[in-house]
């Protein structure tokens, strides 16, 4: 029978929740808009006056779903053009979800999605239900059919994987802020010198381009690559002017939690590029510059006041 007013509205409250998970264990928001859509057509064929439960019949659906998508991914991936790194959210997108505690901040952060990506399908989907929305171990275990004892065996595996990858502790707003400026004003000198002493000995950047934009299929590895690199981005040449296609203005942001640097070209964002910045050093730069995944971010940035460029290229 179909759905009433009542049962759409039941749905709905939750698609908010349901999109914020989906994101956590696609990394993309496209993807994760598909799969909340593909959850609310089998909530719709479904007799819903018989669901007890609606939030943890729609996680189970939402859950299983992404599962599916995850093993196709994986298949995808590797034709993939180059780098596959995850769509970045603007700060304040209501896709980045639950950011109430520690562990939900960290689970969304640029570089902590980037590493669920080594992780097995499982394995993500255990850490994402337990650590970004607090699900207990024998909910999850319905979720995904297995025991309680094998969740917590599943997360433990989870969070040794992603604790190997992550770099050392971040530091606060107002240093991240203090070091996009100093790395600005270094990247525009023109010198590689200034770039070298912002960054980590085993500072890294990688760029997603999805065969749209060119970018490196490996990553610059070293302080002085990676200096280079930067040099050249922020001092281009005749052909990189011609493909971009305009003046660049670049503005400090944040997404997915962390600091950012925003490329835009006549109101468009061409570019959104995540710093790890640590203690020590800026440790990496991820970029993602392919157009398909900055749709939602160019809408977001559209929408907000966001001031004047630090710097204009070209």
């Amino acid at each position: 029978m179909p759905l009433t007013a009542h049962d759409v509205d039941r749905f709905e409250a939750f698609r908010p929740r349901l999109e914020a998970m989906a994101y956590r264990l696609l990394g993309s928001a496209s993807e994760a808009e598909d799969v909340v859509q593909e959850t609310f057509l089998r909530w719709q064929a479904a007799d819903v006056e018989r669901v007890e439960v609606p939030e943890a019949w729609l996680t189970k659906v939402l859950t299983n779903l992404c599962l599916n998508q995850l093993t196709s991914a994986r298949v995808r991936r590797e034709t993939y053009v180059g780098q596959w790194l995850p769509e970045p959210l603007l700060d304040g997108d209501p896709m980045l979800g639950p950011a109430d505690t520690a562990e939900q901040r960290d689970s969304v952060s640029y570089a902590v999605l980037t590493l669920l990506e080594r992780l097995t399908p499982s394995e993500r989907a255990v850490y994402v239900l337990r650590e970004a929305f607090g699900y207990p171990h024998r909910e999850i275990a319905a979720i995904l059919d297995v025991t309680e004892a094998a969740s917590q065996q599943i997360l433990h595996r989870a969070k040794q994987h992603v604790a190997a990858g992550k770099a050392r502790a971040e530091v606060d707003r107002a240093t991240a802020r203090r070091v996009i400026d100093e790395f600005l004003a270094a990247a525009t000198s023109g010198r590689t010198e200034p770039l070298v002493r912002l960054l980590t000995e085993d500072a890294v950047a990688i760029g997603d381009g999805g065969g749209k934009v060119p970018a490196r299929a490996r990553a610059f590895e070293g302080a002085l690559a990676v200096a280079k690199f930067m040099r050249g981005m922020f001092k281009p040449g005749k052909a990189q002017r011609a493909l971009v296609g305009g003046s660049v203005a670049v503005h400090a942001t944040t997404a997915n939690g962390g600091p950012a640097l925003l490329a835009v070209v006549d109101g468009r964002v061409f570019g959104v590029i995540s710093l790890e910045i640590t203690a020590d050093g800026i440790a990496a730069f991820r970029s993602q510059v392919n157009p398909d995944k900055l749709e939602r971010a160019t809408r977001r940035w559209a929408a907000s006041d966001h001031g004047e460029p630090l710097v204009t290229i070209f």
